[in-house]
């Protein structure tokens, strides 16, 4: 196993990115230039953080997040793959897949000419996972820390047969208020609303939240808004190699059931997530790849 002084030997960068012991001993990247900061956890390659200069931070973590060997992480941008909420035969299998609690390793980094940093990871496969989807498929995330925060999840069919592939980046982000947020650029999508028997609507206007919501917007652009009054800003959401949009929030009763959300944390977080899911599932050639990319940047209002 890398240790983290192998870690910063090979791809610490003086003065902007290095790797210490996180919280619950978890290893850790932190990322500060002159533009932004950000964390991310080796665990899952899980984003805890970003916040550009000057700006109220962009990503949602719990304070009551549980940071522990093999557990998820509540908050911040949690990777989804290669199938996204419980697998479609076997009820055995973790949801959301196995890589989002399990451990990367860094691979990559630089300082680039804009000003910002990159780092990026690859999945470690484990017995587990060679069990569930082999050995064949692997997968790389690349994360930029700038004025925007850009994530790249790049998946590559090894084998000599088709897979399915179902992913998400599912991004926690940081509002004032949710009960006073909404989000442009899903008006007229079909939407799979999970909190209704799983029934197909459409939605008219704007997504406010009001209730509990978890729902899968399918076919959807490539550019997405959340207005945030209380903030003062809006968050623009750019994607591309994504034909789904899900959007989360627990609510007032499912969040205390959680126990690791925090005091009335649901107010405070909103779920837009960057996917491939339901029936917008990738299926990935032998020998191609796929990337799903994000790039997550505010404006003031």
């Amino acid at each position: 196993m890398t240790t983290l002084a192998q870690y910063n030997a090979s791809y610490g960068i003086e003065g902007q990115l290095r790797f210490i012991q996180g919280k619950g001993d978890m290893p850790t990247v932190e990322i500060s230039n002159d533009l932004a900061q950000a964390s991310i956890a080796l665990q899952g390659a899980h984003v805890l953080g970003f916040q550009a200069k000057g700006q109220a931070p962009l990503i949602w973590m719990s304070p009551d997040a549980t940071f522990a060997v093999g557990k998820s992480l509540r908050g911040g941008i949690p990777v989804c793959w290669p199938w996204f909420g419980p697998h479609v035969s076997e009820s055995s299998f973790p949801g959301h897949g196995p890589v989002r609690t399990c451990d990367w390793q860094a691979t990559a980094s630089s300082s680039n000419d804009d000003g910002s940093t990159s780092v990026s990871f690859a999945f470690i496969p484990t017995e587990a996972s060679r069990q569930q989807f082999g050995d064949d498929v692997s997968v790389h995330l690349h994360v930029t820390v700038g004025t925007a925060l850009h994530l790249k999840l790049e998946t590559t069919n090894g084998g000599d047969s088709d897979f399915t592939l179902g992913q998400a980046l599912h991004t926690y982000f940081n509002v004032g208020d949710v009960r006073q947020a909404s989000i442009q650029g899903l008006d007229s999508c079909s939407y799979i609303d999970k909190m209704d028997g799983a029934s197909v609507k459409q939605q008219a206007g704007a997504v406010e939240i009001t209730s509990e919501t978890d729902r899968i917007y399918l076919n959807t652009s490539s550019q997405c808004e959340i207005i945030d009054p209380v903030l003062s800003r809006k968050i623009i959401i750019a994607s591309e190699g994504s034909a789904s949009t899900v959007v989360w929030n627990p609510w007032i009763e499912t969040a205390n059931k959680m126990g690791d959300l925090g005091t009335d944390g649901y107010l405070n977080m909103l779920c837009v997530e960057t996917a491939n899911a339901a029936d917008d599932v990738i299926q990935l050639a032998a020998g191609d790849r796929h990337r799903l990319s994000a790039t997550y940047s505010s404006q003031a209002l």
